[in-house]
């Protein structure tokens, strides 16, 4: 097991990486978050966190990765096998998410479609929830498989799967070679047909105006954090996994420079065309953009087909190429979520790669199917919000924690990065892991819990979109807690005898 895959060359690693980062997340959380969190003037404190934490996220994940030559699981172990958990944590965690991010890929994939002849009507809300969801009258509710869900939902496992059977180089290497500069010229000809449409100015008027005032708030800066943290892939042992298949000498700073940037980039790019897409429909409704505005499902399948719907013309092409950015863009990320346990699996069972990708792959799709019901926007709702408030924030602090504070290994690998590395890391970086990234998660997450305390006294049920205990119970917390016990549990597995670990000697 020791005879590890590795990426063909440098560019081939780093477009992995970026597209890990860039999912669907860039496009339509991005804009909402910067708009509502002070417009232009979020970029401050944006590019603050992405420098303060993002980028130094990113440089230790990729140094455990390079240095311990492992998936997540293996490379804590390798570390101190006490917190070999702490990795199968993230890769349950990212087992969860590629259950249910796979189906809104699906969703993106059927909207690519529906885009030719405007399938969704004048009733874009309607069309998603009712016609094409078939949405069930209650949340626990599964009412069977939704036929145009699942058609899809196939498809997109099996590129997903496809595409891993063929290992690292061949085939998660070729395939972002192919989906990120595509996506990238997608993105591009929808940014510079939306610019031309009336109303765009006071769009991008609309996202860019800064508002000083706000940054003056404490949540706001929260946001921008929280904003990097889930864009870039922290905590989710993509990146560890990513860089284990890296070379003894590779660079890793100027690697996690470029994956950060990047990622910023085309979140930038991605507000863009979107505001100038919002002024248009803002200019076309006589309205306010802040009318329009919107985040999440809701503006990528119901604003923008409404969009879409207006367009003076080539809307079929329009709605195409925007749909397909969604669907690169995920498929691209949903590989990397799924390699996590599929390296973990292999590792750990001592099993081949493609073992790994049926049984691990084979499963993921299996329980997806749950989100493919008439129930499945329930499940997927509750379910992403407790593995990501619950899950992904609450790791990523267990992790600095624990390598600043705990096992105080920040020195060791400052010394391995640097070894290798053009960009020098200094004491900016430790105080960075050491104070500044732990005190802003610490801050995270004390702000959730006050949060669902609050919705005890707020709302009807106490719970998130007042759904009932029961199902918060089973599709919310069961989900977050699953990672975890899931993780712990499996730690009491020895390793396969041909995967090393106290023996192994480290790089560098």
């Amino acid at each position: 097991m020791e005879n590890r895959a590795q990426w063909g060359t440098r560019a081939g690693f780093i477009l992995a990486a970026v597209g890990s980062a860039v999912g669907l997340g860039n496009i339509w959380r991005f804009p909402s978050v910067a708009y509502e969190n002070g417009g232009g003037a979020f970029f401050i404190p944006y590019l603050f966190a992405l420098l303060t934490a993002g980028i130094p996220l990113l440089v230790l994940e990729f140094t455990i990765g390079q240095k311990y030559r492992g998936s997540a699981p293996l490379s804590y172990s390798r570390i101190n096998r006490k917190f070999e958990w702490v990795g199968w944590w993230q890769v349950f965690v990212s087992f969860v998410i590629s259950t249910y991010y796979a189906v809104i890929i699906a969703w993106a994939m059927s909207y690519s479609v529906f885009s030719f002849n405007l399938s969704w009507g004048d009733d874009t809300e309607g069309f998603l929830f009712g016609e094409h969801l078939k949405l069930a009258e209650a949340p626990g509710q599964f009412g069977g498989l939704v036929p145009g869900v699942l058609i899809p939902l196939i498809l997109v496992w099996a590129i997903t799967l496809g595409v891993l059977f063929k290992g690292v180089k061949k085939g998660i290497e070729v395939a972002n070679r192919i989906f990120i500069p595509a996506l990238v010229i997608i993105f591009l000809i929808i940014v510079v047909r939306a610019l031309t449409l009336p109303g765009a100015m006071e769009g991008l008027d609309a996202f860019f105006k800064p508002n000083f005032d706000a940054i003056m708030q404490p949540d706001v800066w929260v946001a921008a954090y929280g904003q990097i943290f889930f864009s870039l892939s922290i905590a989710f042992a993509i990146m560890i996994t990513y860089s284990s298949y890296l070379g003894k000498k590779s660079d890793i700073t100027n690697n996690a420079f470029i994956t950060g940037f990047a990622n910023s980039g085309f979140e930038l790019l991605a507000g863009i065309g979107v505001f100038a897409a919002l002024g248009f429909m803002a200019n076309q409704a006589g309205v306010s953009v802040q009318e329009v505005v919107s985040g999440g499902v809701g503006l990528a399948f119901v604003v923008f087909p409404q969009i879409i719907n207006e367009f003076p013309a080539l809307n079929g092409l329009f709605g195409f190429l925007f749909f397909a950015s969604l669907v690169l863009a995920g498929l691209s990320s949903l590989i990397s979520i799924t390699e996590t346990y599929v390296a973990g699996f292999s590792e750990k069972f001592g099993i081949s790669r493609n073992k790994a990708v049926a049984i691990g792959g084979g499963a993921a799709a299996l329980i997806s199917l749950i989100f493919a019901t008439r129930g499945g926007l329930f499940f997927l709702d509750a379910a992403d919000y407790f593995i990501n408030q619950f899950g992904v924030a609450f790791i990523g602090l267990v992790e600095v924690i624990l390598m600043a504070w705990i096992l105080r290994k920040l020195n060791d690998f400052q010394t391995h990065a640097n070894g290798i590395s053009d960009i020098q890391l200094g004491s900016w970086w430790k105080v960075c892991l050491g104070a500044i990234t732990p005190i802003v998660l610490g801050y995270m997450m004390f702000g959730l819990f006050k949060l669902n305390l609050l919705r005890q006294f707020e709302s009807e049920t106490g719970n998130y979109e007042n759904y009932s205990n029961a199902f918060i119970l089973y599709g919310g917390w069961f989900v977050a807690l699953f990672a975890l016990v899931a993780g712990i549990l499996l730690t009491f597995k020895p390793w396969s005898s041909q995967t090393k670990v106290e023996n192994y000697k480290e790089v560098g």
